[in-house]
């Protein structure tokens, strides 16, 4: 076989590999897209079961009928700090009126939660994710990040960074039942 020979069957080998790994990665791109799909606005909020402060477990699919003001935050986290108070605030308000607040913590351990909740004290459950799977399951990559959930389970709006207590106050109003 004749050198320029070789060289062919070489680069024909390279293509036929590389539209190989093409075809393999878009099979696979299409089965798991609906595991990797972002959460938007509008689809129902997956369901989780998380365990707070007190050792009680909190399921989100038990508060349908309620509006739920979902929380995800970390004590490393300032504008986390900054907001929390004000949740605090309104939390005391909502309650009362079928507004829930879940504060998830992701990822840290029971020590640094307490040592926050003893100067910023909350009324409100504080959840512990302490492998992330529920950051993971919501996409959550910047803190903090808040999912208002209606009474049917819904997702009506996502943001990320800090509210205002202003903010807090209409996010509430509009998932009040």
């Amino acid at each position: 076989m004749s050198d320029k020979k070789k060289r062919r069957l070489m680069i024909r080998t390279i293509i036929l590999s590389i539209m190989a790994a093409a075809v393999v990665y878009t099979l696979y791109a299409n089965f798991t897209k609906e595991k990797h799909a972002k959460i938007s606005v509008g689809d129902k909020a997956p369901d989780f079961v998380l365990t707070d402060m007190e050792g009680n477990k909190h399921k989100l699919s038990d508060y349908e009928g309620k509006g739920v003001f979902l929380n995800f935050w970390a004590t490393y986290c300032d504008p986390c700090k900054d907001e929390m108070p004000d949740m605090n605030n309104q939390y005391k308000t909502y309650k009362d009126l079928g507004v829930e607040i879940l504060a998830v913590n992701v990822g840290e351990p029971e020590f640094l939660i307490n040592n926050f909740l003893q100067k910023y004290p909350l009324d409100y459950p504080i959840l512990k994710d302490k492998t992330k799977d529920i950051m993971s399951m919501y996409k959550i990559y910047n803190l903090p990040a808040t999912f208002l959930v209606d009474p049917e389970g819904k997702i009506t709006m996502i943001e990320e960074g800090r509210l205002s207590e202003a903010k807090i106050k209409g996010m509430m109003e509009s998932i009040k039942p």
